[in-house]
């Protein structure tokens, strides 16, 4: 049986990641494909309730090693429990964050090393790497507007953290997509999300 496809979605708070992913998994479902649709910090039992820890509390609860270390472990019960599983049977899996969250915010935003990162990685979820990953992207002020009206539930330590901590956050996300360009697809997400929608389908097409 032929191996799936691991597809990536990435990008900071309130650029429409979980839209998109509910949306890709209706498309592709239409078109016969197997979906296992996932998310990051979670995903798994014990993936989400390391995700509890990560996500609750004040934004200074815990400093970007300590995040690092959550999410790496978090991520390694993720990938072994269902990732590894689901492309092994030839199923595609679609996820809302992976590795490049960690490289992005506890990289770019908390000072990290791409090599430290990429380390615990390898070491808990041994190097695996989306074969896809779409970074959606949206200017600061309207991606500010999007958070601002979420509702009070949505909210998280991560979409708090300060202006200028989202702005290395992004900038982070861009370098990542310039350097490996044969895994990434950039997707302007303040369009509309049908029309997002099929952009991404679109580039998907190849393995359709």
């Amino acid at each position: 049986m032929r191996r799936g496809r691991f597809i990536t979605l990435e990008g900071g708070e309130g650029v429409g990641k979980s839209t998109q992913l509910r949306a890709l998994t209706a498309a592709l479902e239409a078109r016969g494909v197997e979906i296992v649709a996932t998310r990051e910090p979670g995903g798994s039992t014990g993936a989400e309730a390391i995700r509890a820890l990560l996500l609750e509390g004040s934004d200074d609860r815990w400093d970007a090693r300590s995040e690092a270390l959550l999410f790496a472990a978090a991520r390694a019960d993720h990938v072994a429990r269902k990732i590894r599983p689901a492309l092994d049977r030839g199923a595609w899996v679609l996820c809302d964050r992976f590795v490049d969250s960690s490289r992005a915010y506890q990289g770019g935003g908390g000072g990290i090393t791409d090599d430290d990162l990429l380390m615990l990685h390898g070491f808990g979820s041994q190097g695996l790497l989306p074969d896809r990953t779409f970074l959606l992207t949206l200017g600061a002020d309207e991606a500010m507007q999007r958070l601002a009206v979420r509702d009070a539930g949505e909210a998280d330590r991560m979409g708090s953290k300060p202006a200028d901590y989202q702005a290395r956050l992004a900038a982070r996300f861009m370098e990542m997509a310039a350097a490996e360009p044969d895994r990434w697809c950039v997707i302007d997400a303040g369009k509309a999300a049908d029309v997002v929608t099929r952009a991404i389908v679109a580039d998907l097409e190849v393995w359709l």
